[in-house]
């Protein structure tokens, strides 16, 4: 088994302003009053209803968490006095909070947006429904706050198999993936690629914002994979399903030509499949990598060349016995 020597990162938060120029569209956010509070932190990936702290109860208020309104607790807000319902107000924004969303697109009560001002706190509204917006907001934050690690390697998509091809400097990664790519599959990333683990059971392969859809080609310089392929010839992200290791064909001790033995390759603690091609001069490896990524493919669909090859050998052989 082959293992990423990374080190992973975990984010230990994010902006509130991260959080809404990047999933406002998604969760259908708007800012109400004052952008000031942008700054603040969210350092827990989930969400809370602060349905006891706005009664007055503090005690593990999960201040550190995105805070949301729904009906229920709009509804409790109406039924107060004017002036109680200040007093809660400010108690509530006191705490330092990231910031506070009203969902179904319900009217803002004036003294809430008074302590959010007071308080510099920024308050979002959104139309979706309040558990709707929780399980969405929820699963973005997730993202965000997934442990991330870098790897050395070119990653391609062919026909929906998330390849990272691996090598030493100067092994021909380059002109790999370029062949893949003429042959009409897409680009994620050149060189250095960024894993984030998803539920720990899943890595999501990306570019840098600086370098995505361009790559470097020794004696060409750095090209636009867009601009000269065409646009679905590159993909911001995705799934890795399967990791090639390209090797000089002489430091390869055992080449494995039946294909039983199955290797993997963890990053971040998630195994994935793993072969390693042995490369020399006369060599297709673009074309060698497109086999065994759909190769790959049929494994995951539950056809597997090699074992289907060993059980008809094996059969063939019982029969001459018998």
């Amino acid at each position: 088994m082959s293992q990423s020597g990374k080190k992973s990162k975990r984010v230990a938060h994010i902006t509130v302003g991260h959080f809404y120029a990047n999933h406002a569209e998604k969760l259908g956010l708007r800012l109400e009053g004052s952008s000031r509070g942008l700054n603040r932190l969210i350092r827990e990936p989930t969400i809370n209803r602060p349905g006891l702290a706005l009664s007055g109860f503090f005690h593990y208020f999960a201040v550190k968490r995105i805070q949301v309104l729904g009906s229920a607790e709009l509804s409790y807000l109406k039924s107060l006095a004017p002036s109680t319902l200040r007093d809660r107000a400010r108690a509530l924004f006191s705490r330092n909070m990231p910031c506070l969303v009203v969902a179904r697109n319900a009217p803002v009560p004036s003294p809430i947006l008074d302590a959010a001002a007071e308080f510099e706190t920024p308050v979002l509204r959104t139309g979706m429904i309040t558990m709707k917006f929780i399980n969405a907001a929820t699963i973005l934050l997730e993202s965000e706050f997934a442990p991330t690690t870098t790897e050395h390697g070119s990653m391609v998509s062919i026909l929906g198999v998330g390849t990272l091809i691996r090598g030493a400097s100067g092994i021909g990664k380059s002109e790999c993936v370029l062949g893949l790519i003429e042959r009409g599959y897409s680009l994620v990333s050149d060189d250095i690629t960024r894993f984030r683990a998803i539920e720990g059971s899943e890595l999501l392969g990306m570019s840098d914002a600086l370098s995505r859809y361009h790559m470097e080609v020794r004696g060409i310089g750095i090209i636009n994979i867009a601009s000269i392929f065409g646009a679905g010839s590159v993909v911001p992200e995705k799934k890795l399903n399967f990791v090639v290791t390209l090797k000089d064909w002489h430091e390869v001790e055992n080449v494995d030509r039946i294909g039983l033995d199955r290797e993997s390759y963890e990053i971040l603690g998630v195994k994935v499949p793993h072969v390693t091609l042995p490369v020399r001069t006369g060599r297709d490896i673009a074309r060698l990598v497109e086999v065994a990524a759909l190769d790959q493919k049929l494994k995951d669909m539950g056809e597997n060349s090699a074992q289907e090859f060993n059980q008809r050998l094996l059969h063939m052989i019982s029969e001459r016995r018998s």
